[in-house]
């Protein structure tokens, strides 16, 4: 099998030369893959190092226009049977393309995999985010979606490897996704084809500040930036999910967070009604903690009052205020401990609700 290799890079210098070093060491035949780098308008020198492996891969450079646009760039340019994705700051463990031939060749009806993934902070610590044995899935039921809404942290870029004919029907990727471009492939690819999630841990994410997707929830700008897509995220999926075949149950479990999380960044930024924080929270909570004990469960009901009179942006400075005080959080670990999602969300930091709690601050769970 003839895998082809797809790294989205932009201002990634520090970074770059680790992901390609990632992907050229691994213990896979050079003939048996390629190697292309889509280069998203860098204005540092990414593609000056970028250029020192000329002869192992094919660069792409191309104006700068996000993740979406980087894909559906290189997504046509790819010539393997399966293309594996990898953001320019990541990198892989070793034995991962020999792995994902082999769970490919296996099986020509699975068209996407995903894996378990190690967290790497800019402090040397990591964190393992593991699924417990290899889960196969397709979203066909709500049974498979609320499955796959749990387990979307092992499905991102670079953990991602989908079958090329399934990419190219999912092209074009709309490029108002500048981020979230992945979710949109991750989520639409195990509709049209079986999917798999792999226990091992294959690649590592790499958290750090200039981290396009942890650091759009750093300021208000950013903020702004990442509440439009994932606004953006929900229609697009509320259109594409039912064109591509996916059960109305289906459709509606996965927008069901989807929608919560852009509402949420919508009432941090542009205030509401109360009601409003209230559904999109119990949502949230819901979703991500379908198995908290009654303590939790009481806890959060109590710390939800306020959401029922404030106006949302009150609640939220309120929330972000608590959570940065050590004496609660002192007082979470030892009275009423955060409930354990079944598996953190898509791009998620350790301790983070959902993908656009990160933004807000850890608060009242």
């Amino acid at each position: 099998m003839f895998l082809s290799v797809l790294i989205d890079t932009f201002n990634h210098e520090r970074f770059i030369e680790h992901a390609i070093a990632s992907v050229l060491q691994q213990d896979f035949p050079a003939s048996a893959y390629e190697l292309i780098v889509v280069d998203d308008g860098s204005t540092d020198r990414t593609p000056e190092i970028i250029r020192r492996f000329s002869s192992r891969l094919r660069l792409i450079q191309k104006p700068n226009g996000g993740q979406a646009s980087a894909f559906n760039f290189g997504i046509p340019e790819c010539r393997g049977e399966v293309i594996a994705f990898l953001d320019g700051d990541d990198w892989w463990a070793p034995g991962k393309l020999r792995r994902l031939a082999e769970v490919f060749s296996a099986d020509p009806a699975l068209g996407f995999a995903g894996h378990s993934i190690v967290e790497s902070y800019e402090s040397g610590f990591e964190r393992v985010l593991a699924v417990d044995s290899s889960r196969r899935f397709r979203l066909d039921s709500v049974a498979s979606a609320e499955f796959f809404r749990l387990h979307r942290c092992f499905m991102g870029t670079s953990r991602m490897a989908i079958r090329s004919s399934i990419a190219r029907r999912l092209l074009p990727i709309p490029e108002s996704l500048t981020i979230e471009a992945d979710e949109y492939l991750f989520t639409l690819a195990p509709v049209l084809a079986e999917a798999l999630l792999l226990p091992e841990a294959l690649a590592y994410y790499r958290l750090h500040g200039s981290n396009l997707f942890m650091s759009a929830g750093s300021n208000p700008g950013g903020v702004r930036r990442k509440q439009q897509v994932f606004a953006a995220l929900a229609a697009e999926l509320r259109s594409a999910l039912p064109r591509f075949g996916a059960p109305p149950g289906v459709a509606s479990v996965i927008l069901e967070q989807v929608e919560a999380e852009a509402a949420q960044l919508r009432l941090q930024l542009d205030g509401g009604f109360p009601w409003e924080t209230f559904r999109a929270e119990s949502t949230l909570y819901r979703v991500q903690h379908p198995g908290a004990s009654a303590r939790s469960r009481a806890f959060r009901a109590l710390t939800m009052i306020p959401a029922l009179f404030l106006p949302p942006r009150w609640f939220y400075s309120g929330r972000s205020w608590l959570g940065g005080q050590s004496w609660y959080r002192r007082f979470r670990r030892s009275l009423v401990p955060l409930p354990q999602t079944a598996a953190p969300p898509s791009d998620s930091p350790p301790g983070a609700a959902s993908r656009a709690s990160s933004a807000l601050s850890a608060g009242p769970h």
